[in-house]
């Protein structure tokens, strides 16, 4: 059914504004005439699902997205309302009216229209991949067949929430050791493109060589001086081609597998991943999602391709027979307490809970590694700062001390 945006007046004459879905304008005018809105203006919102039934391709819009703090505010209200009784069709309708992001209130209408039309919620959510995730959709279906939805619908909130602090940890805890070294590099390129030849020039006329870190300052400062820009397009030509590559699976796989292999770095992104893997599955199986579609789905969110290819080759394995422990530990990148901890989760018949326990246990390392490394950065940053400038004044003052000598 269409969907329509409407500005208008209502009764006491203020300005009212909102969407609408109707067969035909017509139809939408007369709906709101009857609740006594008067419309100013009507027009119908493109429908991607339609569009890419049509086979035209939609339309770039770099700006309308909704951001996951917005889905898990909706999902964790449409939980609430399930759980007072609200039937599915009316608990969206009340969400649609509360909802101010334009693009999840229209999304939001067209779901609800399907359901209506008699298409289960999850297969109404699964036309909007670009918002809703797999693990939602998966979590979703199988709270459908259960006649748990709402119960589902709270873990997913939970499951949210619980990514986006940790997120909100991770960028938080590098924010500051990476403002201050982008603040550090525009000083220095400051200082050696600008001050650094003004106070140099001096000694162009002694007519006597200068000592050899006072040459390499000026060399240095005279290349930024003259080549600074042949940096900066090389600087952005090396993150674009860096960009590009990343998005091709092969660029992917060599970046995650180089990143894996970084010092300490390496540590925490595989602990990360383990745990994103570790948590999804858990909350999956809890769910009544059978554990091939789980893997199936998980290995798409690991965030990290060497992880994925792992868990794939470890489904194939679990489909065989094999035990999922094992068959993880057969690749030898997870790390040994995580299979450890697995291996006794299926062992005890609490696979599931094992795995929220793996999930807890990786999220706190990450955030006490990232706690001590920023502790370390933020003063190694400050000592290599200090000695940069420490060797540009010593280089100034050297020939000066030369010269003072001479001079006695």
């Amino acid at each position: 059914m269409p969907v329509y945006e409407y500005t208008a007046l209502n009764d006491k004459g203020k300005n009212v504004s909102g969407i609408i879905d109707c067969e035909s304008a017509k139809a939408a005018r007369q709906k709101l005439r009857a609740s006594k809105i008067y419309t100013v203006s009507i027009r119908e919102v493109d429908n991607p699902a339609q569009k890419k039934e049509k086979g035209s391709l939609p339309s770039f819009r770099p700006f309308a997205r909704v951001g996951s703090a917005e889905i898990s505010m909706m999902t964790r209200q449409l939980a609430t309302l399930l759980t007072a009784g609200f039937p599915l069709v009316t608990a969206l309708d009340t969400l649609i009216k509360q909802t101010t992001t334009p693009v999840l209130k229209r999304t939001l209408s067209r779901i609800k229209d399907s359901v209506e039309e008699g298409k289960s919620f999850a297969g109404s959510l699964a036309e909007y991949p670009g918002i809703f995730s797999q693990v939602y959709i998966n979590m979703v279906k199988a709270g459908e067949a259960s006649g748990t939805l709402e119960i589902v619908l709270e873990r997913l909130a939970d499951i949210s929430e619980n990514q986006a602090a940790l997120t909100s940890k991770i960028k938080g805890a590098l924010a500051y050791p990476i403002f201050m070294t982008l603040i550090g590099c525009v000083v220095l390129f400051l200082l050696l493109t600008f001050v650094v030849p003004n106070m140099t020039s001096i000694f162009s006329d002694m007519g006597k060589a200068l000592p050899l870190p006072t040459r390499i300052l000026i060399g240095t400062s005279d290349f930024l001086g003259s080549w600074w820009w042949v940096l900066a397009i090389l600087f952005t030509a090396a993150i674009v081609g860096l960009s590009a590559f990343k998005t091709s699976e092969k660029g992917k796989r060599v970046i995650d597998r180089t990143l894996m292999t970084l010092p300490v770095f390496g540590d925490l992104v595989l602990k990360l991943a383990v745990a994103r893997f570790s948590r999804t599955l858990g909350s999956l199986l809890e769910n009544g999602v059978s554990m091939m579609n789980a893997l199936d789905v998980v290995k798409n969110v690991a965030g990290n391709s060497l992880i994925s290819e792992t868990i794939a080759l470890a489904a194939r394995e679990v489909e065989q027979g094999h035990e999922l422990g094992a068959a993880l530990n057969a690749s030898k990148v997870f790390p040994f307490l995580s299979i450890q901890m697995i291996k006794v989760g299926e062992q005890s018949g609490e696979l599931e809970t094992m795995l929220n326990k793996v999930a807890d246990v990786y999220e706190k390392e990450v955030e006490s590694s990232l706690v001590g490394m920023t502790a370390l950065l933020e003063p190694a940053i400050i000592l290599l700062m200090g000695v940069v400038v420490g060797f540009i004044v010593f280089s100034i003052c050297l020939p000066i001390f030369e010269m003072n000598q001479l001079i006695k």
